[in-house]
């Protein structure tokens, strides 16, 4: 969805997760932690999501997804950091448990693992949703990249079953999300 906004042209190549495409040595030589996404520019790689949004931004001149000033900019990182370490988690437990499980034959889905994330999930929905409510984005008045990081996993919502029903502020942001070019785009890569 980065790219897409910032007009980065990209070349998107699937990796077969399914089959553990991730863990063959030629995979592991662009990301020794046998994750995606992976950017390659030339001779430089780069992995983790919300460093490659980052310097995307960086290299796009006039571009509003990442504020240059540093307190917009520091509100932003604030979102990212909360996204990896607190929301992201969440909906990863809950979309493996309810939906990669089966897919991977690895068993049924684990009621204690569904019970913590469900748990989490909440907290972190209404923590979104309260700050959402009277807001279009979620730092400042524009889209960001805070939006992008954190609309990015409930692309799985429905299947993974968040429980983000009881969070008007939340499903409305959704709505303008899915809405977007790029999310259609995206989803549909």
């Amino acid at each position: 969805m980065a790219a897409l906004e910032l007009g980065v042209p990209v070349e998107f190549i699937v990796v077969d997760l399914k089959n553990g495409e991730q863990r063959q040595p030629p995979f592991l030589q662009l990301n020794p932690n046998h994750r995606v996404p992976v950017l390659q520019d030339g001779e430089f790689l780069l992995w983790e999501s919300h460093a490659i949004m980052q310097y995307l931004a960086e290299l796009t001149p006039g571009q509003r997804l990442y504020p240059s000033e540093p307190q917009p900019r520091a509100d932003v990182n604030r979102w990212l950091f909360w996204s990896a370490y607190h929301f992201s988690p969440a909906v990863r437990d809950l979309y493996f448990e309810r939906v990669i499980k089966s897919l991977l034959g690895r068993g049924a889905p684990d009621p204690g693992v569904i019970e913590r994330a469900e748990l989490q999930m909440r907290e972190l929905a209404a923590v979104l949703d309260q700050h959402l409510v009277q807001r279009r984005w979620l730092s400042g008045t524009t889209l960001t990249l805070a939006d992008l990081a954190i609309a990015a996993p409930l692309g799985v919502w429905a299947a993974a079953q968040l429980p983000i029903g009881e969070c008007p502020g939340l499903r409305a942001w959704l709505e303008c999300m899915q809405a977007l070019e790029s999310w259609r785009r995206s989803a549909a890569a």
